[in-house]
């Protein structure tokens, strides 16, 4: 399963900053991605991203030491709003390419 994540130039991941951590939206596919980004001002800066093993470690080193959970973007939800939540946990076995338990849906 190929997921991708809104990654900047300068290699910084898109995160929505919450009170007590940060959501990490991603997609599963690059297409959807351009089209929530159409639709969210924020993020005009990102590009569609693969996201990967080596992103994950990278997500997981955000500022504030707030815990991080990922949010996959139901498809034609382009306020982010509808989604299922995984855990670090989870997005480590998914991206292994194992069968993963569902995540949290919201």
């Amino acid at each position: 399963m190929s997921l991708y994540g809104m990654r900047r130039a300068n290699g910084d991941w898109f995160a929505i900053k919450e009170p007590l951590r940060f959501r990490v939206p991603l997609f599963s596919s690059m297409s959807e991605a351009v089209d929530v980004r159409a639709f969210n001002v924020e993020m005009l800066v990102f590009s569609p991203t693969i996201f990967d093993e080596h992103a994950l470690k990278q997500v997981g080193q955000l500022e504030d030491d707030r815990p991080v959970y990922f949010w996959l973007v139901e498809k034609a939800s382009r306020n982010m709003r509808r989604g299922t939540a995984f855990q670090h946990d989870d997005m480590t076995v998914i991206l292994s390419g194992a069968d993963a338990a569902a995540g949290t849906k919201d």
